[in-house]
């Protein structure tokens, strides 16, 4: 049953875009600090010959380097001030949401309300910081040791000034990148980080898109494998749109009131309960956790004696948790079940929400208020998010698995990005057309007010 919102979202013309002026500048703005975003991925990092490191990728391309370059729109090959993207800031974000669940003084700041907030996304910035630097650190130690495996002088000027230099450029860049992202929350269209890890998948299709055709004009891909490839993608981009708006809607009712008339009316309302409440944060969440030490191992194992027990280790590691290897896909998919539940758990409070309905005097009809209704939601809630986190595992390690058995190495097929760019691309458009309704609302109270007067 459509609510009154749908009815109206339904009826709207985009006649009314033109008016509205404050949506236009923030989609301009939305676009302009995208395009910034875009230069600044082909800014290289100081003391790194471009041309030698061209080369230097394509002899180590493959893996997890192929990943997080999918993720950073193409940064990490060309080594650029932002090759690290907002991952650093994503990891730092679960770090914070796990210790605010399991730590009693973050939980007490967590309750402060926008201060609390504040405090929290201050801890962070500094997390972001650290990680950054860790990163970008072996990152610039890997790029030295890259040149005496493979004979390619990437780096002009090595020594401990070039890494110095690295660290500084690529933490600039990352918090950069997450003040750009604050800002299009602010001031723009959608939520900034998320449309920054978007614009970096989708500016990887055309090179991904010329892959896999490629392949099938030279005969290397099959052109079944083609036709299959693009079949499963359009059936996952509408199992992903339609599970995203389903949604189980828990009956409110509120006690009689009496009206201008004198007639006593009970007013009903509906909780909507998302099947997928956590969104596209379980699949980022469980990816960046899996990336981060697969990128320090594989930097730092070039730079390891493979004879040692150090490089033996290494050299294991990478093999077992490599892209499409079955310990990373099951990695994978408890990663992203485990913070399906973890953060459903942090942006919905089954007793706070039964205490704000207790407040305004609703209730679930056949349910006590209180304890009791907390109890209901909590009950239903999990057994939703259990068809959410199926669906979640099930989107993202299908294409993991193709990939792995078909030896195609196109990462922005897998199941994370078609995720993330369906994902993103409806919250910002369900973001104009509220907008949009806000605007059509302020009209209509307009010529109300202007037929008061004429009265």
């Amino acid at each position: 049953m459509a609510s009154r919102a749908d009815n109206l979202a339904s009826n709207f013309s985009l006649a009314k875009f033109s008016q509205a002026t404050d949506l236009k500048n923030r989609i301009w703005f939305t676009i302009g600090a995208l395009i910034i975003f875009r230069l600044l991925s082909y800014v290289p990092l100081p003391g790194v010959d471009p041309t030698a490191l061209a080369a230097l990728y394509q002899q180590t391309k493959g893996g997890v380097l192929d990943i997080f370059n999918t993720f950073s729109g193409g940064s990490l090959e060309r080594m650029s001030l932002i090759a690290l993207g907002v991952m650093p800031y994503i990891t730092a974000s679960i770090v914070v949401q796990l210790a605010a669940s399991l730590s009693p003084q973050l939980a007490a700041i967590k309750k402060e309300g926008e201060s609390g907030r504040k405090k929290l996304n201050q801890y962070t910035r500094y997390g972001t910081v650290f990680l950054t630097a860790m990163q970008g650190y072996f990152i610039a130690v890997g790029l030295e040791s890259y040149a005496g495996a493979s004979g390619i002088q990437a780096v002009i000027d090595p020594g401990i000034m070039f890494r110095v230099g690295a660290v500084i450029s690529l933490v600039g860049g990352t918090m950069f990148l997450m003040w750009l992202g604050e800002q299009i929350t602010a001031r723009g269209i959608g939520n900034g980080i998320s449309l920054i890890i978007m614009a970096g998948i989708v500016a990887q299709m055309p090179v991904f898109g010329a892959q896999l055709f490629e392949g099938g004009r030279t005969g290397s891909i099959s052109p079944f494998a083609i036709v299959t490839m693009i079949a499963m993608i359009v059936g996952l981009v509408l199992l992903i749109s339609f599970m995203e708006r389903a949604q189980r809607r828990v009956l409110i009712q509120y006690p009689k009131r009496a009206t201008q008339r004198g007639v006593m009316q009970a007013d009903r309302s509906h909780l909507p309960l998302k099947i997928n409440t956590a969104g596209v944060i379980p699949p980022i969440f469980a990816s960046s956790l899996l990336l981060m030490p697969l990128t320090i191992t594989q930097f730092a194992g070039n730079s390891v004696d493979p004879a040692s027990t150090a490089g033996g280790v290494l050299q294991t590691l990478n093999q077992y948790l490599a892209h499409g290897q079955p310990l990373y896909m099951t990695l994978y998919a408890l990663g992203i079940i485990f913070f399906c539940f973890f953060y459903t758990a942090v942006v919905f409070n089954p007793e706070e929400t039964s205490e704000n309905l207790k407040k305004n005097g609703g209730f679930i009809p056949g349910i006590r208020p209180g304890k009791n209704t907390a109890t209901y939601l909590d009950y239903v809630l999990t057994r939703i998010t259990v068809v959410g986190a199926a669906y979640l595992t099930f989107v993202c390690v299908l294409p993991e698995y193709v990939i792995a058995q078909t030896g195609i190495p196109l990462f922005f097929l897998g199941g994370t990005s078609l995720l993330i760019v369906v994902n993103v691309t409806v919250d910002t458009i369900t973001q104009i057309q509220s907008h949009l309704l806000a605007h059509q609302y302020a009209d209509l109270i307009k010529k109300a007010k202007l037929k008061g007067r004429l009265r």
